[in-house]
């Protein structure tokens, strides 16, 4: 019910008739607007991942996955159904007995033997709505020749990957953050402009460094060498740097006078008192590893058994073919985890975001 009250909740008197006002109408389709910007795209994959690869070869564009129905046919073999619409109204099912063209030879399945003659508009599709459940099985239990995509290890790989990654991430920027916001030394504001000036930077451009430097530590090839390169991050020094500096200096103050240590402040009250803004960094954190396609790529395009999801993607794109229904397939999977852990962290968004760190 509070959640109810908190999307019914306006700006205008609800004792009069005016409980709705241009402000709220105006905010409402501001807001359906930007979730359609965002759940459209989402809910065209999972629709489109439930889809037979036939209709997704031909871009079916209609919600529902639609077949096309076949038939085992006495010495004939498997042959797809039309729908034979004929000048007295009725309909009749047959099959192509030949290649389409402009007038198709086509045949009835009780009498094969004997060819009829049809235009090709004649003839529509005979249909039935399918669920093709082998756009997941397939891939995941590596049947139907899908053998090359390994999904416990592509998931183990991924998960190391951005657990490991994002650890380091919240450790590593929360204390060049503590520093930068409780103490006070000689060109502070300087490395502070510093660290913000590097998101100017594209990343494609420092691809080769960071290339030589992984190549130089021996750890190319590797997971390590995909999670070290990028465990600081400017954006997460900022953010918690930001916030950090909300926390009361008395705070700190009354810790150093109780003999605590600068570690044991960092550690028991600085973290804690900033877990909103460590876990917006976590979230942040979490997409970028589990989404991070490119620099992967580089480095561990040499071993498939290092390969994470995203990578493992790659496997149903061939130099000829694509295999786009398991493609959709396995990008649902893949957005599963990412969401499974923006739905448990972001409860602790909103929390003590207006506070100052005293309770």
């Amino acid at each position: 019910m509070s959640v109810i009250t908190f999307l019914t909740r306006t700006r205008g008197n609800p004792d009069t008739a005016q409980r709705i006002g241009a402000q709220d109408i105006a905010a409402y389709c501001y807001l359906a607007l930007g979730v359609l910007i965002i759940a459209v795209p989402v809910i065209w994959t999972l629709f489109s991942s439930v889809k037979p690869e036939e209709a997704i070869a031909t871009f079916d564009t209609r919600i529902l996955p639609y077949d096309q129905i076949e038939r085992d046919i006495e010495g004939v073999g498997v042959k797809p159904i039309w729908e034979l619409q004929q000048e007295n109204g009725e309909r009749q099912e047959v099959f192509k007995a030949g290649p389409t063209r402009k007038i198709t030879d086509v045949a009835t399945p009780e009498d094969p033997e004997t060819i009829l003659q049809v235009p090709r508009g004649a003839l529509k599709p005979t249909e039935e709505i399918r669920i093709a459940t082998e756009n997941y099985l397939d891939p995941l239990l590596q049947r139907g020749g899908q053998k090359f995509f390994n999904f416990p290890l592509l998931l183990w790989n991924t998960v190391f990957v951005t657990v490991v990654a994002t650890v380091i991430t919240l450790l590593i920027n929360s204390m060049a953050a503590f520093a930068l916001a409780k103490y006070k030394f000689k060109g502070r504001l300087t490395f502070t402009l510093l660290i913000v000036a590097t998101l100017l930077i594209p990343s494609t451009i420092i691809l080769v460094s960071l290339f030589f430097v992984v190549w130089s530590f021996g750890i190319f090839g590797s997971l390590w060498g995909v999670i070290i390169p990028a465990a600081a991050t400017p954006t997460g020094v900022f953010l918690l740097r930001q916030y950090m500096l909300t926390i009361p200096d008395e705070l700190l103050e009354a810790a150093r006078m109780d003999a605590a240590s600068e570690w044991r402040i960092f550690w028991r009250i600085v973290l804690p008192l900033s877990l909103p803004a460590l876990s917006v960094l976590a979230i942040l954190s979490t997409i970028w590893r589990w989404n991070d396609f490119l620099w992967p790529l580089i480095v561990l395009i040499s071993d498939p058994a290092q390969h994470t999801i995203q990578i493992g993607l790659t496997t149903f794109s061939g130099e000829f073919d694509q295999d786009h229904h398991y493609i959709l397939a396995m990008t649902v999977v893949s957005l599963i985890p990412v969401t499974l852990v923006f739905v448990w962290l972001q409860r602790f968004i909103t929390t003590g975001i207006a506070t100052t760190g005293l309770k």
